[in-house]
């Protein structure tokens, strides 16, 4: 599990012991239903997946679609809290995203502006970019699978992409062959049984198409008429709707729909494509960055283990109104748009932030905050150093926090719940024994053996800390 995501694993305990779940669902697919939820305890809405074991013609598919949710950690990509499982169904707990699908915003709207739709392709680029970055192909990329973070207008929203039901891990080289997709987004190269992510980028050529024009370039009565639209690659820019769109957007949805796949752009390329450069605003830091920026990722660099772990789970937690700076700052400093920051990118953006001195120990400051030690901050590591501690020491913030931490619900954290909290498989038992046993001699201060609510609220009051 990738350690600067906490993800929990219940199974075994019932749902609607953590939850109350709304009768009328959100979504509804071929896999069964998202219904909105509200946390019992901490009163946070959270959107739920329902998967009916007997319907799940393939348990396996579904766990690959947890397995690579927990591999993502991106602005534009929807987070998962955590799973629960029981007799009949597997659940996943993700963020509720309160301003609906992308395809709903099409059809109110009829079609976008440029810019508008500059601001969106480069959010779906970008997630598409880290994805493509982790050999992770969606495969089914469509403006249903996009949702806005808010209600607000979209250059002050933020797009998520979803739904991993079709994803898959494709190492650089291989080749897919199962037919995966939706008739309107689907490649041509899907279709003849040989392709690889570049029929993402394809699905992106379309998604920008209907964005402009409000349909899609591949059209006809059945699915069956669309697909041999598609096969032959059959489609043009209509004069009529495309007659004010500008020679620089239709040469990037040529570039996208090149019916040859090495020809087709990346995502990359097409994050770096004048159109998107020139009309996507520039992304500036919702914060500017000061001295104070510098000494919360000192303080968090000397937190220990489980103070690190719990500012990552309530950087997780937070609403979307709450990280919004943050977000901003965390786009604005990332400059080739990857989702992740290294420490140039970092030194760059001090320095546009008007930080004259940068300070000598920001390297070693940077490996402290990179929890898991790839070199790079990811997205929650960054949320969770940089948090206010107005926004963290609240007690009802920190309460929620325990409760994750808190696996059997007894009001207590044992040393046995801390090691499952805190283990990573990806490195060899990276919290032993020895760094278990440090965290509960400095926060278990009447010796007891575990820490109880009122020990954790002060090791989170420490000064030690950001």
């Amino acid at each position: 599990m990738h350690p600067s995501q906490f993800i929990v694993e219940r199974t075994g305990q019932r749902i609607r012991d953590h939850y109350d779940i709304e009768k009328q669902p959100i979504g509804v697919g071929g896999y069964g239903s998202v219904c909105k939820a509200k946390h019992k305890m901490t009163k946070s809405f959270r959107a739920i997946k329902a998967m009916s074991k007997s319907q799940l013609k393939n348990v396996e598919t579904f766990k690959q679609e947890i397995s690579i949710m927990k591999k993502l950690d991106h602005p534009n990509i929807i987070k998962l809290h955590e799973t629960f499982e029981d007799q009949r169904n597997i659940y996943l707990v993700m963020e509720l995203c309160a301003g609906g699908e992308l395809f709903d915003k099409i059809l109110e709207a009829g079609c976008f502006g440029e810019v508008e739709a500059a601001i969106l392709m480069q959010q779906i680029l970008r997630a598409l970019y880290y994805l493509h970055e982790r050999n992770i192909v969606h495969r089914d990329l469509k403006p249903e699978n996009f949702l806005f973070a808010s209600k607000a207008a979209i250059e002050k929203n933020n797009l998520k992409m979803i739904d991993f039901g079709l994803s898959t891990e494709l190492k650089p080289g291989e080749h897919l062959k199962s037919k995966a997709g939706t008739p309107y987004y689907v490649a041509p190269q899907v279709l003849t049984g040989r392709y690889c992510e570049a029929s993402d980028l394809w699905s992106c050529g379309v998604i920008m198409y209907v964005l402009l024009s409000g349909y899609p370039p591949f059209y006809g009565e059945t699915d069956a008429d669309v697909l041999a639209k598609v096969r032959a690659g059959n489609w043009s820019f209509r004069q009529s709707d495309f007659k004010d769109v500008t020679e620089d957007a239709k040469n990037l949805i040529r570039s996208l729909l090149k019916m040859d796949p090495q020809q087709r752009l990346t995502a990359k390329q097409s994050m770096e494509h004048i159109w998107i450069k020139d009309k996507a605003p520039r992304a500036v830091p919702g914060v500017s960055l000061g001295a104070d920026f510098v000494q919360h990722l000192r303080g968090f660099q000397s937190a220990n283990h489980l103070k690190k772990a719990v500012l990552q789970v309530i950087a997780g937690q937070l609403s979307e109104k709450h990280i919004k700076a943050l977000r901003q700052t965390f786009v604005a400093l990332d400059a080739n748009g990857d989702g992740r920051l290294t420490v140039a990118e970092m030194k760059a953006g001090l320095k546009k932030g008007g930080l004259q001195e940068l300070p000598v120990d920001l390297s070693s400051i940077m490996e402290d905050v990179d929890a898991n030690g790839d070199g790079v901050i990811d997205y929650t590591e960054f949320l969770a150093a940089t948090l206010q501690k107005k926004q963290y020491m609240q007690e009802d913030v920190c309460w929620r926090a325990f409760a994750t931490f808190d696996l059997n619900g007894d009001g207590k954290i044992s040393p046995d719940e801390l090691k499952k909290m805190l283990h990573d498989d990806t490195v060899s038992d990276a919290l032993g024994t020895e760094a278990i046993e440090e965290v509960m001699a400095s926060v278990d201060s009447d010796g007891d053996g575990n820490i109880d609510f009122d020990e954790f609220l002060s090791m989170m009051r420490q000064d030690g800390s950001p």
